[in-house]
């Protein structure tokens, strides 16, 4: 049990599990209020989950011991998770989650072309298939006929 625990795979699984749920508990949860709203309330509720998370596991340390670096790029990917939230509210009060979903996994299809391009990841002929299968899946099922 200890190794599944540590292993990223199982992690990303769990991710994907909860992403799933997010849409369907959002989308259900959005039919009586503004988008924008409905992500202030989720914020909220994260902040003060994670809050008592970091206050159980003994997980917070010094903010000064953090490096400006660090500060920066965990700022830049607040904004982008803000700015990711809003619009993937907005969508699912506009369309069906079915549909809205499988659009906003494109994300998986942009990290890897930006890991590649600008991390310098990389990626062998089968990791590239997988892309573009991901790819394929995401539109079809997310295009409306």
């Amino acid at each position: 049990m200890k190794s599944l625990l540590s292993s990223w795979q199982t992690w990303a699984l769990l991710s994907a599990l909860f992403a799933a749920l997010t849409a369907i508990f959002g989308k259900v949860g959005i039919e009586r209020v503004a988008p924008d709203f409905a992500t202030l309330i989720r914020v909220v509720v994260i902040l003060a989950f994670v809050a008592v998370l970091v206050a159980v596991t003994g997980a917070a340390q010094p903010l000064a011991s953090i490096p400006a670096k660090t500060y920066t790029f965990l700022a830049l990917s607040g904004l982008a998770t803000g700015a990711s939230w809003l619009c993937y509210y907005r969508a699912l009060k506009l369309g069906p989650a079915s549909m809205v979903a499988p659009l906003d996994k494109l994300s998986v299809v942009l990290v890897a072309l930006i890991g590649v391009g600008l991390l310098g990841e990389h990626m062998n002929l089968k990791n590239w298939l997988g892309v573009a299968l991901i790819t394929g899946g995401a539109v079809l099922v997310g295009w409306k006929a």
